[in-house]
């Protein structure tokens, strides 16, 4: 059998079901142009923004205090609006207007039809705000800095979660938290981290850090909870209770956030432990609950969740699916990376394989999106069983023994980036069997119990990074997702961080935000009767009920 291995384009289209970047923009404009048009605008929809104030400098004739003063020049240019400030920032007013001759300007957020003064700065009108969106994530965080006032997406940057050297999942850090002094910890290496990031950011677009006046940041509960400081103890204790769902804007000192002091942070709220605001944010962004139709999003990360509904309501679970189709769980499983294997195919008569690999490079590992269409590509052309078994006289010299289990030589070590052979092992097809059983059983699940049948989806999101390479027709033949029309499928690509920009640049999508979170209703899978009995079902490829996965036909089939 040969191999041929190719590089992945920088551009992907949409082929196959995979995501050309501008997809979601314009699928998003197509579906959601309320909220999409509120983004937009660049005039007045933001909810952060700088006033110039009407005042003249202090004389005998008019001794009006300093905080009197400039309030009373904030509310000429805004007449109809409370205007409210914290007492610590009245300490700093008094020299700030010397300083700069009373020639300022006013920082101010808007929070239900009043708004805060949050910071003072140098009269400067052609100079803009800035803002951070911030995707939380437990692996990687991802930043993205925004100008305010023409809603340009500036800059963008990431790195994998410093958290990790604390432990690789959530629980770890949690029962790290516990610690004496643990906690604070937990919360220094993102956020000090964040700060290097934040600080770079405007080194090199020569923006001072006290321009950045807001930030959105969305992630799951425990992480949001690590980031403001508070207590993770119960978020996995019965009866499994967060310290608070829903924060309040939280000033950047507060969490000692090198921007501008006062600026607002606004934290996506969550739901319930296993529920987070990174999830909210992914039902902000694909608009799902602005459409009469019903859809379906799925988030795989740790866990794969799962929220069902339109605009009159929603449904939400979550369950453990995550790591094995993040190619987390196979010996030579990777986050996407140079040299990961993302695209599998394998010719039918010849067995040959074509492995495709990010960046050109010679393969080093595999992805989730490729680990799919491995599985996919053995079982069609019957190089592996219903039951996910190797089959040795399709395979041939390629399948070998170690430590008494099976593997298959997927590269051969001369043509491999490591040097060494990259395989694949039953055991990882079992893993992979497990986590797409319990993938498809979590859909059947939910959709179940709102009587809604998979043909009655309108369109079925996929979020994330996964969500972003993986195919659909891969997914449907190992029997993970439903046999539905490819072009139910929707890949949207980072979604916490596309709903945290939402929320940070448009009024109208930061009130969507609670509104959402009030409208879920959350389904506890750990009490469903039914769910054990649909996960064995689904421990075959794609199912034992081959009737609901009619499009999948293998070439040897038992």
């Amino acid at each position: 059998m040969k191999r041929q291995i190719m590089g992945r384009q920088e551009v992907v289209a949409i082929i196959g079901g995979r995501l050309d970047p501008g997809t979601w923009e314009q699928f998003f404009l197509r579906n959601n142009r309320g909220i999409m048009h509120q983004t937009t605008d660049t005039k007045a929809k933001g909810w952060i923004r700088k006033v110039a104030p009407e005042m003249a400098p202090p004389s005998l004739n008019d001794n009006t205090a300093d905080v009197d003063r400039l309030i009373k020049g904030i509310r000429k240019v805004l007449p109809e609006n409370e205007i409210l400030f914290d007492f610590p920032l009245a300490r700093e007013i008094p020299s700030i207007l010397r300083k700069y001759d009373y020639q300022v300007e006013a920082v101010l957020f808007e929070d239900h039809d009043r708004f805060h003064l949050c910071g003072i700065l140098p009269a400067a009108p052609d100079v803009s705000l800035y803002g951070l969106a911030v995707d939380l994530g437990s692996s990687t965080v991802v930043v993205r800095l925004l100008n305010l006032s023409t809603h340009e997406c500036i800059d963008e940057t990431s790195f994998h979660n410093p958290q990790i050297e604390i432990g690789p999942d959530i629980l770890m850090r949690i029962h790290y938290a516990a610690q004496e002094g643990g906690l604070q910890k937990l919360q220094s290496l993102v956020r000090d981290r964040l700060n290097q990031e934040i600080r770079a950011l405007c080194r090199k677009h020569t923006i001072e850090p006290t321009r950045i006046a807001g930030m959105a940041a969305a992630g799951n509960t425990t992480m949001t909870h690590l980031f403001l400081g508070l207590d993770p103890y119960w978020l996995c204790r019965e009866p499994y209770i967060p310290a608070v769902n829903s924060p309040s804007i939280i000033k950047a000192h507060e969490l000692a956030l090198d921007i501008l002091p006062g600026a607002p942070v606004l934290v996506f709220p969550n739901v319930g432990s296993y529920f987070g605001g990174d999830l909210i944010a992914g039902i902000l962004a694909s608009g799902m609950n602005q459409q009469e139709e019903i859809s379906l999003l799925v988030d795989v990360g740790t866990n794969a969740e799962v929220v069902i509904g339109n605009s009159d309501w929603l449904m939400a679970c979550a369950g453990a699916a995550g790591p094995a189709l993040e190619g987390g769980v196979a010996n030579m499983g990777m986050m996407a990376g140079p040299g990961v294997i993302d695209k599998v195919t394998i010719d039918p008569d010849t067995h040959e394989f074509q492995i495709r690999t990010i960046d050109h490079q010679a393969p080093v590992g595999i992805c989730g999106s490729g680990l799919i269409d491995l599985v996919a590509q053995l079982f069609l052309t019957g190089m592996i069983d219903i039951r996910g078994k190797f089959v040795r006289r399709a395979c041939g010299d390629l399948l070998r023994e170690k430590d008494g289990i099976r593997e298959l030589v997927v590269v051969k070590p001369e043509e491999s980036g490591t040097g060494e052979a990259l395989t694949l092992a039953q055991t990882d097809i079992d893993g992979l069997i497990r986590s797409k059983a319990a993938m498809f059983t979590i859909l059947t699940t939910i959709t179940n119990t709102v009587g809604i049948p998979f043909n009655g989806i309108r369109h079925f999101f996929i979020a994330g990074t996964f969500g972003s390479y993986i195919d659909p027709r891969s997914a449907i033949t190992i029997g993970m997702i439903p046999d539905l029309p490819l072009e139910t499928y929707v890949p949207l690509g980072n979604t916490s961080l596309q709903g945290a920009t939402m929320g940070l640049l448009s009024a109208e999508a930061r009130e969507s935000i609670f509104r959402i979170r009030d409208q879920i209703t959350y389904l506890e899978l750990n009490v469903n009767q039914e769910f054990m009995n649909l996960f064995s079902a689904a421990k075959f490829i794609p199912h034992t009920d081959k009737s609901i996965f009619p499009s999948v036909r293998p070439v040897n089939p038992d």
